[in-house]
């Protein structure tokens, strides 16, 4: 059996007392003469939603990409008026920015706060598009369309390679397409076609949650060629946020099924139900990591902000 010290470097701290300053993944040992020793070790603990800095433009079925403190909001709309306007989140409050080139709704956007890509959509009155607009930190460009013309699909990974998957043409699909860089190219479908769903990961390594087809709690893994049915969530999401950069790493919150405001996270083998939401919500988007998240806009154009976070802590371990 592989020892601790073989696999880390070193041996377990034996202490009198928690470490004044621990780093992410420490782990040591509190013995003290005449007590039961404990194991403890700094990791994540519980998380917890906040409140964050409004958006400029109230809006729903928006699309959104970035980090928790580096964040895009982009398209959507506010009634029946389709919007165009790109908001930038610095972790504390949303800056306007250059407009998308077409406004649309039902939009997804995949890379980063100053590399991204916008995608599909609904144009007015209500047109489905397959329309992909490309964000280089200062203004968008159309780039190459998708392949099929679609919206309220899903898309994740980068500029540089990304993926687009499910919508609604209609009807539901389960088309998946994988971007390059450059160009789009029709790969294998999902099992399940659907729409207004969520999902996580890589190009590579990705996952979609959830969506509006059957019983609304499946889950399939990606691994660069085929999808493949795993894990299911605990409660029907439809038309919900997410998030996440590693497969085996995501969140899923809100949605317009009941209980709206849920949150469920995901560790690559199973789902659990972990902080609520300030407030049931839907049409919003989601972006970040399952740790340090982002929920921005909602229905009724709502311009309110939510903040996932789960701080590192002490925490004890079963040694039995």
């Amino acid at each position: 059996m592989a020892t601790y010290k073989s696999l880390k470097g070193q041996p377990i701290q034996v202490l009198t007392a928690d470490p004044p300053a621990p780093v992410e993944g420490q782990v040591w040992v509190v013995a003290n003469p005449g007590t039961a020793s404990v194991m403890k070790g700094y990791a994540l603990g519980t998380g917890s939603w906040a409140s964050g800095g409004n958006l400029n433009t109230g809006r729903q079925n928006l699309g959104g990409n970035g980090l928790q403190t580096a964040a895009l909001a982009f398209g959507g709309q506010v009634g029946s008026t389709f919007k165009g306007e790109t908001e930038l989140y610095n972790g504390t409050g949303w800056s306007e920015v250059a407009d998308l080139n077409t406004d649309r709704s039902y939009v997804r956007g995949l890379g980063v706060s100053t590399a991204a890509l916008c995608a599909a959509g609904i144009t007015p009155p209500a047109t489905r598009v397959a329309v992909v607009e490309s964000w280089d930190g200062s203004s968008w460009t159309e780039v190459n369309d998708l392949n099929q013309i679609r919206r309220s699909g899903h898309a994740i990974g980068t500029t540089a390679a990304g993926l687009y998957f499910a919508g609604n043409i209609p009807p539901n699909t389960g088309k998946t397409e994988s971007w390059n860089g450059t160009s789009w190219t029709e790969v294998n479908d999902l099992n399940t076609a659907r729409d207004a769903l969520g999902g996580g990961g890589t190009a590579a390594l990705g996952l979609a949650a959830g969506g509006q087809t059957g019983p609304g709690i499946q889950v399939e893994s990606w691994d660069g060629t085929s999808w493949t049915e795993t894990t299911d969530m605990n409660a029907k999401k439809v038309s919900h946020g997410s998030a996440g950069l590693t497969q085996d790493a995501v969140l899923v919150f809100g949605g317009e099924i009941a209980p709206t405001n849920l949150t469920e996270q995901w560790n690559g083998t199973s789902w659990t139900e972990v902080g609520d939401m300030a407030a049931g919500t839907y049409g919003l988007t989601g972006t970040g990591t399952s740790s340090l998240a982002l929920a921005a806009g909602r229905n009724p154009n709502s311009v309110a902000t939510e903040e996932w976070t789960i701080p590192l802590a002490t925490v004890s371990f079963d040694i039995d």
